[in-house]
């Protein structure tokens, strides 16, 4: 496994606090995918994510870039023929994870998120988090 799709909860995690999911995205040679779309939700979730690690909004903009300097965002044309296809798949589930599916299905890999929703799809493989303790170094 050498690509993924990072989901919105996982990436905010890494900029919450300084722990296992920070190190994974910072120290694994994963490639990290994430939907351009999603950055909205980072946007929209910024003084909660102040709030709950202590920044300053200068220091959340600056853990933000740090961070997204090891993924790489897509955007939404590249993924947009795979989104009635991933609507099928996960649609009836959770509408808000159709982006994730349909840029697996795009970049055909997995997607690392711990969201119970993906796990009850079967076409996309997920990774949680707990798996990931022998991708890094």
């Amino acid at each position: 496994m050498n690509t993924l799709v990072i989901d919105t909860n996982i990436f905010m995690s890494g900029l919450i606090k300084k722990g296992l999911t920070r190190k994974i995205i910072t120290n694994s040679k994963i490639n990290f995918l994430f939907p351009e779309f999603e950055l909205e939700e980072i946007y929209n979730h910024k003084k909660e994510i102040i709030k709950k690690a202590g920044y300053s909004e200068k220091e959340f903009y600056v853990l933000l870039l740090r961070l997204l300097k090891y993924v790489r965002i897509i955007p939404t044309d590249v993924v947009v023929d795979y989104k009635k296809q991933a609507y099928e798949i996960i649609g009836n589930i959770d509408e808000d994870d159709v982006i994730f599916i349909a840029t697996a299905l795009a970049f055909n890999c997995p997607i690392w998120s711990d969201d119970k929703h993906f796990q009850k799809q079967n076409v996309v493989k997920i990774f949680k988090t707990s798996e990931f303790f022998y991708f890094i170094n």
